[in-house]
């Protein structure tokens, strides 16, 4: 019976950790007091002699001291005994298995009959997703991983195993006029048992705090400590006015079908008017704003690259947003994005952080991250790739993992990053991806044929992926195949061109190649552009400039134009960077751009720099691979 009791009270005590030790402490304490008083009794009766009063019965009189002091004992003892099964020192008797803290939200299935209506539904999956995600101690799976289940018939076993979470969430969705029926279940994945069923049968205004309740009631089901700021943030209203929320949810959903399928730029338009639409009933509505912010990056990205107001739209918006609700995690994850681009690393890293405090499941805050390391500290670069992969098991894990392949590409390890490789392709059959990954690992080698024959199977596929011309461009011209590799560039500029995204990297390397097959004036023309580009990133800030990348640029173009002292004084600016990865010590070796200069002293001592650069960052990942058991 008591044991029972605690089992029903147990899990509903969520109290910090230096709480639990103290009142643990206090527990033991007072159990000592009771043994020594008990003791006092037995050893000094004469202190509890029990006197009879005349019109007294004996049996009315008070127990023998003895009897007192233990019972005393006993009694405290038992709220001892209570607090340490609590604070599980004594284990409690329980059926369910210790899993680890993981859940994915499925999507909802939508039982209404009115069709355009089905955004309520997936608005109900993004709320209580994201409430869940607030919670530190939980790992929680986002929309974008559970987003193929909607229609696929999985098992929960099977579809566990595949996100990688021990427990799944389904349910249904139903309104009818402005009632709302929500069901949801609690599974347990592995055992596909059913933890607990409930049902909200409530009116459409309290949407809030029914998203709120079944957060925090699946919280507590699976025993997740629910911290005081975590259950405010999970508990706040983002409007008063559920018009605007209305036309927000509706934006939100056309922006996912943009994020879908990047070709569909009238998602796009109709998310920014809508979005606009709840700004209208709601200006107040800091989720509406940061909407808006990541529609502006998403309209204006290349648009604004070269200018000096380049992503203005996006800080105002997302710092209104902040201004409206300070604890809103996706604006500052925003905010990172925009000081990433900008260049401005440790301002990037301090929005990230924020974005995690707010949201510890936030995969795009930690993918950020890994991208503003990846030239300064792989090591950092894979711990946060892998802390995003943990986090996301759907349509982005490929990309994910290709990520951190491309990275031990970068540094030398080729094997390991062919492993991640693999792994992506086992999960997106994306036979293209596949072979542009192994091309770039083949280049890394050195080995330009081989990262050839990968380019051309990419090629066979996909005639216009921008990175693989220009990597089949530059194979060839590795090779001194000139005409194969202005063919592959020539399309490379066009597409890059009539997508509205310059080639401000490859522009030099295009005009050596135009160079080479005798057209002067095409040639005079691209290393022009490349001396522009270079000009405005530096003038500007970019991120390109700030990793010194844009010097080694600038070098390359004077010192085919035989201007030297230009070339070496970029080339010294490059050649402060504290790391060098595997790919700038295979450019600098090959770059036929330095040809004038390769021969000369001061060239070759930058080259050897930059060798040594990279094969102490090689050692100090290999080190940091071996201690983590990751070799």
């Amino acid at each position: 019976m008591i044991l029972q009791l605690v089992e029903i009270l147990a899990p509903s005590l969520r109290l910090p950790d230096w709480t639990m030790n103290l009142i643990l402490v206090l527990l033991i304490v007072g159990f000592i007091i009771a043994v020594i008083l008990s003791w006092i009794y037995d050893v000094h009766p004469e202190e509890g002699i029990v006197k009879i009063k005349p019109d007294q019965k004996a049996s009315e009189a008070s127990a023998p001291p003895s009897s007192k002091g233990w019972r005393i004992a006993s009694y405290i003892s038992f709220v001892v005994i209570v607090g340490l099964i609590i604070l599980n020192v004594i284990p409690r008797s329980s059926n369910r298995k210790v899993l680890e803290k993981s859940i994915a939200v499925l999507p909802l299935e939508y039982l209404s009959e009115d069709p355009n209506k089905e955004y309520l539904a997936n608005g109900v999956l993004d709320a209580i997703t994201g409430h869940l995600s607030m919670i530190e101690g939980l790992r929680v799976i986002p929309r974008t991983s559970v987003e193929q289940y909607r229609e696929n018939k999985k098992s929960a076993k099977e579809i566990g195993e595949e996100l990688d979470v021990s427990y799944l969430i389904e349910g249904s969705f139903l309104m009818v006029e402005d009632q709302v029926k929500l069901t949801i279940q609690l599974v347990v994945a592995n055992e596909e048992d059913h933890v607990f069923f409930r049902e909200y049968d409530r009116n459409y205004k309290d949407i809030f705090i029914v998203q709120s309740e079944v957060a925090q009631t699946i919280a507590n089901e699976i025993e997740v400590v629910i911290t005081p700021k975590e259950k405010q943030l999970i508990g706040k209203i983002p409007t008063t006015d559920l018009t605007a929320y209305d036309f927000y949810q509706r934006g939100r959903e056309e922006h996912w079908k943009f994020k879908s399928n990047n070709d569909s730029k009238g998602a796009l338009e109709r998310a920014e008017d809508l979005y606009h639409k709840a700004l209208e009933f709601d200006p107040t509505f800091a989720q509406a704003y940061s909407g808006l912010a990541n529609v502006y990056w998403d309209k204006h990205f290349w648009e604004t690259y070269f200018q000096v107001h380049f992503l203005d739209s996006v800080i105002i918006l997302s710092n209104i947003a902040l201004s409206l609700d300070d604890q809103l995690a996706e604006a500052y994850t925003i905010r990172g994005n925009y000081y990433r681009e900008k260049g401005l690393a440790e301002q990037a890293i301090i929005e990230y952080d924020n974005a995690i405090k707010f949201n510890p499941n936030d995969w795009e805050a930690y993918y950020g991250k890994g991208q503003l390391y990846r030239f300064e500290d792989v090591i950092k670069t894979l711990e946060n790739l892998q802390k995003a992969v943990s986090l996301n098991q759907g349509a982005e894990l490929p990309a994910l993992l290709e990520a951190i392949g491309w990275a031990y590409y970068y540094n030398g390890f080729i094997e390991k990053g062919n492993s991640y490789v693999q792994k992506a392709f086992k999960l997106d059959g994306d036979s293209m991806r596949y072979y542009y990954s192994l091309s770039i690992g083949e280049w890394n080698r050195g080995n330009y044929a081989k990262t050839i024959e990968f380019g051309e199977k990419v090629y066979a596929i996909d005639k216009e992926d921008i990175q693989n011309l220009n990597r089949l461009g530059e194979s060839h011209m590795y090779l001194g195949q000139y005409e194969e590799s202005l063919s592959y560039y020539k399309e490379s500029i066009e597409r890059s061109y009539a997508l509205g995204h310059p080639p401000i990297n490859s522009m030099h390397r295009i005009g050596y190649v135009y160079w080479q097959n005798g057209y002067k004036n095409e040639s005079d023309s691209c290393f022009n552009k490349q001396l522009n580009y270079c000009n405005m990133m530096i003038e500007l800030g970019r991120r390109h400039t700030q990793q010194l990348l844009t010097y080694y640029d600038l070098a390359g173009v004077y010192a085919f134009k035989g201007e030297k002292d230009k070339a070496y004084r970029n080339l010294r600016i490059f050649n402060q960077k504290e790391r060098t990865q595997l790919w700038m010590v295979i450019l600098i070796k090959d770059d036929p751009l330095f040809d004038s200069i390769r021969d000369e002293p001061e060239f070759q001592q930058i080259v050897r720099d930059v060798e040594s650069k990279y094969q102490a960052e090689h050692e100090r990942i290999r080190q940091w691979l071996e201690e983590n058991d990751m070799l």
